[in-house]
């Protein structure tokens, strides 16, 4: 993954399309712009690979409310940044607000990639308790104002560009924590295998998993009154690089066209967040001005295929193409809990029953469209599977995956890590977040 705020290398690797792209060295035109999203974006095959990132808010382990200096988390990490360090083969990065992330090495089976990121989880909590240190087990920092801790061109003309829509923009950067699914985009048939297919489900997919996995309700201490808060702040953030890209009128990516064509228009039309530019020159870049319209009317030097890939790191809907599909929409789950959504994720996309049955549950969440409106991905945030539409499509769908899991011995433990989540949540009406809620109410 190229995540929004760490311009790092992707967790699952893009194939080459066989030769240079069309702009390489050199200017890029608006079709060969189009002809290099369409290409690079979906790349096609049979799809087999899982891989997730994992993000944590870092906390004083026995002042949760105190402040972590950066030296001290500096010196916690540095020794995991050594060849072998890390067990499974993780890629370890920062974050703007000190927030740290695991991105797995791409896995031919769950349970491989289970294994990996498990083994490297464990250095990584070992490493901070020797520091005093301990992971935040929400999507959110629920006691105090995190500061941005990290300084880039790129984190400063971040703020830059989100603070036209308000505040959201640095919490997002600075407080917010996930779970992100990469699964293989598909194959070029039609079926259940097939990229347009495996698309469409995941944007069907999107606001149960926001609602079954939500887990961060409380903001400085408090109740904000949504299971997801982080949900709702993305919601806040520019919506032309934050929507669901499958969304418009009939014919022009509202689910029933060509997700290449799309996303080509998704990506282009996006405005530019940033601009890369030699030191000491600021990267923030022209108000208003889309990838598009630079290609149309370059202010200074015509942006080439580096840029146009950079732009594309700049986008951040809650399902991303990035070659692979990146889920962007489930919060950080408390200890190991992250394994849940890996193997509800993996069992509904890649397992043909398993889509089928994802299938039929999301219907009624669609309203006789082929995928829900972006309303339901806030509804989802607010009431999490306490929703009496969202409530059923949760429960469908994690007995789904754990029918699917059951078939492979290898899956056991995962299958059980499911049911137990199903019946102890879904059941119930409930999510993670209920349990924060349920803390803070004693306290």
């Amino acid at each position: 993954m190229l995540d929004e705020r760490d311009p790092g290398a992707p967790v699952l690797p893009r194939p080459g399309p066989g030769g240079p792209a069309p702009g390489d060295g050199g200017s890029l035109s608006e079709r060969d712009a189009e002809a290099h999203v369409g290409r690079v974006c979906f790349t096609t095959g049979q799809p087999r690979r899982v891989g997730v990132e994992l993000e944590w808010l870092v906390r004083d382990a026995r002042d949760p409310r105190r402040a972590v200096p950066p030296a001290l988390l500096d010196a916690a990490l540095a020794p995991l940044a050594a060849p072998g360090a890390l067990p499974g083969g993780s890629r370890l990065t920062r974050e703007p607000g000190g927030q740290t992330e695991l991105s797995s090495r791409p896995a031919p089976d769950l349970a491989t990639c289970v294994r990996d990121a498990a083994a490297d989880c464990a250095r990584l909590r070992e490493a901070l308790a020797d520091a005093g240190l301990a992971p935040v087990d929400s999507g959110l920092e629920p006691l105090r104002a995190q500061p941005r801790v990290l300084d880039h061109p790129r984190y400063r003309a971040m703020e830059d560009y989100f603070d036209r829509y308000g505040a959201a923009g640095r919490v997002m950067m600075r407080a917010t924590a996930s779970v992100q699914v990469c699964v293989d985009a598909g194959d070029d048939t039609d079926g259940p295998a097939g990229y347009r297919h495996r698309w469409r489900l995941a944007h069907r997919l999107g606001p149960v998993l926001v609602a079954a996995f939500a887990n961060s309700p409380l903001w400085r201490g408090r109740p904000t009154g949504w299971r997801s808060t982080r949900q709702a702040v993305w919601g806040r953030i520019d919506p032309s690089r934050t929507r669901p890209a499958l969304t418009g009128t009939p014919g022009r990516g509202a689910g029933d066209g060509d997700p290449r064509a799309a996303w080509t228009r998704y990506a282009l039309d996006a405005p530019l967040l940033c601009v890369r530019r030699s030191p000491p020159a600021a990267w923030s870049a022209p108000p208003g001005r889309s990838f598009r319209s630079w290609l149309r009317a370059p202010h200074g030097e015509r942006p080439g295929l580096a840029d146009l890939d950079y732009h594309l790191g700049t986008l951040f809907p809650p399902v991303r193409p990035r070659g692979w599909l990146e889920l962007r929409m489930i919060d950080a789950q408390p200890g190991d809990g992250w394994t849940v959504p890996l193997a509800v994720v993996r069992a509904l996309l890649d397992d043909p029953a398993g889509a089928e049955a994802a299938h039929r549950a999301t219907e009624p969440l669609t309203g006789g469209g082929p995928l829900p409106g972006p309303e339901l991905w806030l509804r989802a945030a607010h009431r999490g599977p306490s929703d009496p539409l969202l409530g059923p499509a949760v429960r469908a769908c994690l007995a789904a995956a754990e029918s699917v899991l059951a078939r492979d011995p290898a899956d056991a433990s995962l299958r059980r890590a499911v049911a137990a989540f199903a019946e102890r949540y879904a059941a119930r009406g409930r999510c993670p977040a209920d349990d924060q809620l349920d803390d803070a109410a004693r306290s």
